[in-house]
């Protein structure tokens, strides 16, 4: 089962496709869509469209993992994390491919076994 991993965001979506082989999960890619700041938020979210439906494209996943929204003092930059995400979900929601949403610290437990893993060692544990 292939999974594609996104962190949304308008300025910087990272992204993480992993593969599960056995009781294993092995890195296939990841890498970060960046967006222009001055570039109009319409253009910013059609670039990480685009780039999604190519990693859509390449790796046929199973699901899109989506990290939540968190909803700390700045209403803006969730909004644009949401933003963010409904192009990644109209992107995989076009091909029939499931969204499931996860909080960093569900995936930490997850890859780790611990949901206060150091990003580092999430990163380790996939790239093995």
């Amino acid at each position: 089962m292939i999974v594609l991993g996104i962190d949304p965001g308008t300025a910087n979506t990272g992204f993480g496709v992993v593969e599960r082989r056995a009781a294993r999960l092995v890195a296939l890619d990841g890498g970060v869509v960046k967006t222009i700041a001055s570039v109009p938020a319409e253009l910013r979210l059609a670039t990480i469209h685009a780039r999604i439906n190519e990693l859509l494209d390449e790796y046929e996943p199973s699901a899109v993992a989506l990290e939540d929204i968190y909803f700390g003092v700045n209403a803006t930059s969730a909004l644009a994390v949401g933003q963010a995400r409904g192009v990644v979900m109209l992107a995989a929601g076009a091909r029939g491919i499931p969204c499931r949403s996860y909080t960093p610290q569900q995936v930490k437990s997850a890859v780790c076994g611990s949901g206060r893993a150091a990003k580092d060692q999430v990163q380790r544990m996939v790239q093995g």
